[in-house]
């Protein structure tokens, strides 16, 4: 109901952000949807900061988006899942770069293994990537966004973090706890006087990237997989938009309804969109 009113009035208000002037921030821009959507903000009048360990991928978002038309570029060497990295590197963009205003959190990875297939450091390393990552990027950015009562919070989390899906366990907690999160840090944020500060949580299903590794859905027409420049584009229009939620396709809130039905009825539903066989085609290979 809430992202019914949201959207309605997105429709009606019309109101969109300005990039002009803006520092941003993407972690995992070497490839994917980061990149992407350092390609769509390149021609806007920003100042783009890349974080990835892929340092050439890296590279090739530099020169890509200032083809795009961005003014300045600037590349780091940066392991989020690693607190200490996080925090170096955070430091020197304020010296060599300024506040960060728009923080991108985008990087992330799934293994695809059942919960029993999944060893201790397998849970770690998706944590430390998925969710920790965040928390040390937001730790490092947000004091300064809160001095000035002004910034843009941007959390990739998923369709899987809203419930859960076959072969994901670690990936549906990473992405449930990073939806908490935001959802607890927006409301401080807004209860604190902050109201010049916004957070946006992308939670789209499958896109096409490295991390799917060639999932292909059964049902394209209800759970497309999505490219990843489209994916971009739909992104950044809901930065402009300063939409709290981005959920894509729409038929994600069908398979929302799961929490509301009996067990069997909620298997069905996931049975009948035949997710655990694309999963385990995806991901179940020798």
């Amino acid at each position: 109901f809430f992202l019914l009113i949201e959207n309605t009035f997105c429709i009606f208000c019309r109101r969109k952000k300005s990039f002009a002037g803006e520092i941003v921030l993407i972690t995992g821009s070497a490839n994917g949807i980061g990149r992407q959507v350092a390609l769509k903000l390149a021609p806007l009048g920003v100042t783009l900061v890349l974080w990835d360990i892929d340092d050439e991928g890296n590279k090739e978002t530099s020169r890509l988006a200032q083809q795009n038309g961005a003014s300045q570029v600037f590349v780091y060497h940066c392991d989020c899942s690693r607190r200490e990295d996080v925090y170096e590197q955070a430091d020197k963009v304020r010296q060599e770069v300024g506040d960060v205003t728009i923080l991108i959190n985008n990087a992330g990875i799934l293994l695809g293994k059942k919960f029993c297939e999944l060893t201790d450091e397998d849970f770690e390393k998706t944590f430390g990537i998925n969710f920790f990552a965040q928390v040390w990027t937001l730790k490092a950015f947000l004091p300064a966004m809160v001095a000035c009562n002004r910034g843009h919070l941007v959390s990739t989390a998923s369709a899987a973090g809203l419930m859960g899906f076959y072969r994901a366990s670690d990936y549906c907690a990473t992405k449930s706890a990073i939806i908490g999160m935001m959802e607890a840090i927006n409301s401080e944020l807004y209860h604190g006087g902050k109201h010049g500060i916004k957070t946006t949580i992308i939670c789209p299903y499958f896109i096409s990237t490295r991390l799917s590794r060639g999932f292909k859905s059964a049902k394209p027409c209800l759970f497309p997989v999505y490219d990843p420049e489209y994916a971009a584009s739909r992104i950044v229009d809901a930065i402009k938009k300063e939409k709290f939620y981005l959920i894509m396709p729409p038929a994600v809130y069908i398979l929302g309804l799961k929490i509301f039905l009996p067990r069997k009825a909620a298997l069905f539903l996931e049975s009948y969109v035949k997710f655990p066989e694309s999963m385990d085609e995806a991901f179940g290979r020798k």
